[in-house]
């Protein structure tokens, strides 16, 4: 309400606050990137430019009643430093709502193309937990979200709060990633071959394509499909171009790979016989705006989480 206090960190151009500002909710949104930040300042939206840890959270003489922010501690390179900033900056019966990819779905369905320069973390709600008690917080409640092929989006609050119990997602959550053995090293090393083999597939499937003399144009300048490339030393040889109907993405390359980057009136004009979606986490949406290559009878391909032709 009107005497709350929200903050968002890593608040890009304000979307989510501006809701909260229809309401006349006091807020604040911290964001490192000064284009964006000044779009949320054209929307009268109060915003610092700043990267968000414990020297800039104590700054803040105001106290957050609610602290959000999604995807974005997988990004920070020191997570003890912003931690400790997000008790310094917590209302003694305050919220923080955190939402990441959840790392038992990255392995489980292994979408191993999710790692990539941007993050330095990748999370469970075991390692999470024992994170925010070393910093004075604790963890009581866990959603799970299906975007990023699977999130997880948890409350804390500060250990002496007493007023809010543990919900039993917590504990089911954490059944479920003890069963599966993210507790353990053994599934770690072991994920290190699965992703040695993906490569190998990948790899065999595109040769059997390009062996029968067919095309190949990929959809989505995505970092998801950067990664696989580059990991699997995919270039020209294979993908003739990869298209994306963002203007600012278009007459360049991809990174490392050197795939030239499209609009997506280039597949009209060069018929591939394959359109290989990168962003397999919109892929139904992106088939349907690609219909009309089933005109000239071609095919979508996915290489993630395993390389499969879909007619």
């Amino acid at each position: 309400n009107s005497e709350s206090y929200v903050i968002e960190i890593a608040s890009n151009d304000g979307y989510l606050l501006q809701y909260f500002k229809e309401k006349n909710i006091p807020l604040l949104g911290v964001e490192p990137c000064a284009s964006v930040a000044q779009a949320a300042l054209a929307k009268g939206i109060d915003t610092s430019i700043n990267f968000f840890g414990y020297n800039f959270a104590k700054t803040l003489s105001k106290k957050a009643d609610l602290a959000h922010m999604s995807n974005v501690l997988a990004h920070v390179p020191d997570i003890n430093d912003f931690v400790k900033g997000l008790r310094e900056i917590l209302s003694p019966q305050g919220t923080i709502t955190i939402e990441f990819p959840h790392l038992l779905n990255l392995i489980k369905f292994n979408y191993w193309d999710t790692i990539y320069l941007e993050h330095y973390s990748y999370l469970s709600a075991i390692f999470v937990k024992k994170l925010f008690e070393a910093h004075g917080l604790k963890l009581y409640d866990i959603e799970e979200l299906p975007t990023h092929g699977g999130s997880l989006r948890v409350y804390a609050c500060h250990t002496a709060n007493n007023n809010i119990a543990e919900s039993f997602n917590v504990k089911r959550i954490f059944d479920k990633e003890k069963e599966f053995g993210l507790d353990k090293t053994e599934v770690y090393s072991q994920y290190n071959e699965i992703v040695k083999q993906s490569k190998r597939d990948i790899l065999s499937f595109l040769n059997a394509i390009k062996n029968q003399g067919k095309s190949i144009a990929a959809y989505g300048a995505s970092a998801k499909g950067t990664t696989v490339f580059n990991y699997c030393g995919i270039s020209t040889d294979y993908i003739d171009y990869s298209a994306d109907i963002t203007p600012f993405k278009q007459n360049t390359f991809l990174p490392g790979c050197h795939i030239p980057v499209k609009s997506p009136d280039e597949i009209l004009k060069t018929k591939p016989d394959y359109i290989l979606i990168t962003i397999w986490n919109f892929k139904e949406e992106a088939m349907k705006k690609l219909e009309f290559v089933k005109k000239w009878g071609a095919k979508f391909i996915l290489l993630s989480p395993k390389p499969e032709i879909i007619d």
